[in-house]
């Protein structure tokens, strides 16, 4: 009898041993078939049964049934990350497994320019397959979504700033958009901290003003030299209660825009109208870089009160209504004031 049920327990554990070595094999060594390079996304909130369905229908794994069993038992599953992942299939279940638990996901480069509207990143990020333009339009105009990042606004308009970004695609919008707006406090950090040259003399504005100005500055020039002399013209309006006359703000507020702003636009009221309404416009008119924001928060020491459009990209700042009249006549004879 003893030795019936010692034939039986080596009888059992060279099956276990058998069965430890073929899941061992499964787990490590993946078949000796071609290797192809396959890109498969995994979407956000899949579950892992769900990934290792869809590995296995890409030919990146075999039996996926079978690892979705034996996963939970060797990695923490729950932590598998969205996003396109590249394999060379067919591929070890144990490295796959690994590559989606660490994230090693395929990410694309997309550079947001300086002064860019929030209509405009979200155009540009549908045309990068990162998101779809009428999402990120939506998640940006949630104020839920801004208290949650901290923001006590509307909308993230002025906070998602210019930089260049690697993004997954199968990131959610609002994922995307807390990496901006989380880039954004980090420059603001910089500068308050004085990594950035120069002081604050931003005569008592808050910071969301002060964002509102950047943003002006940012579309009103794009010359380096000329920021803070912008700054200093709309610093001087505002401390003498002069309206700051800023066509981007009167672009902004327009619900169609051809490219030709006319006298009509700048007599039509508008919240963003700072030809008829004194003071900033209720919210930043676009994503005001490093050097704008700087500028706003440090105008130049000058005592102008206008410019006007050279048509070479720079301007003529001039201090008083008659110097102001004379470089209009010379460069801009439709120019208007400001």
């Amino acid at each position: 009898m003893k030795r019936a049920i010692a034939a039986l327990a080596l009888v059992f554990l060279a099956a276990v041993l058998a069965a430890g070595l073929v899941l061992h094999r499964y787990l490590t060594r993946p078949p000796q078939t071609p290797v192809i390079e396959k890109v498969v996304r995994i979407e956000w909130g899949s579950s892992f049964r769900k990934a290792a369905n869809v590995l296995e229908a890409a030919g990146v794994i075999t039996h996926g049934n079978l690892l979705t069993i034996i996963a939970p038992l060797l990695r923490p599953v729950e932590r598998i990350k969205a996003g396109e992942y590249r394999f060379d299939t067919p591929s070890s279940p144990l490295s796959v497994l690994d590559k989606l638990i660490q994230g090693e996901v395929i990410t694309y480069k997309v550079t947001v320019p300086e002064g860019y509207t929030i209509a405009q990143i979200a155009a540009l990020f549908e045309a990068s397959s990162l998101a779809d333009a009428g999402e990120v339009e939506t998640a940006a105009s949630d104020p839920e979504l801004a208290a949650s990042l901290g923001l006590e606004v509307g909308c993230l308009e002025g906070y998602l700033f210019p930089d260049t970004y690697f993004f997954a695609r199968g990131l959610r919008t609002r994922e995307i958009l807390s990496a901006m707006v989380a880039r954004h406090k980090e420059v603001l950090a910089e500068i308050r901290s004085g990594a950035e040259a120069g002081g604050d003399d931003a005569e008592g504005l808050s910071d969301y003003q002060i964002l509102i100005l950047a943003s002006i500055i940012e579309k009103e020039t794009s010359v380096p030299a000329e920021r803070s002399l912008v700054s200093a013209v709309f610093h001087n309006r505002l401390r003498r209660g002069i309206p700051l006359q800023s066509d981007p703000t009167v672009i902004y507020g327009m619900e169609d825009f051809n490219g030709n702003i006319r006298r009509r636009d700048l007599e039509t009221p508008t919240p963003y109208n700072t030809y008829l309404n004194p003071g900033l416009p209720p919210t930043p008119i676009a994503n005001p870089g490093r050097a704008s924001i700087q500028a706003a928060r440090n105008p130049a020491t000058v005592d102008y009160i206008y410019f006007v459009s050279r048509n070479d990209g720079t301007h003529q700042f001039s201090k008083t209504l008659k110097e102001h009249n004379e470089a209009v006549r010379i460069y801009q004879r439709r120019g208007r004031r400001r």
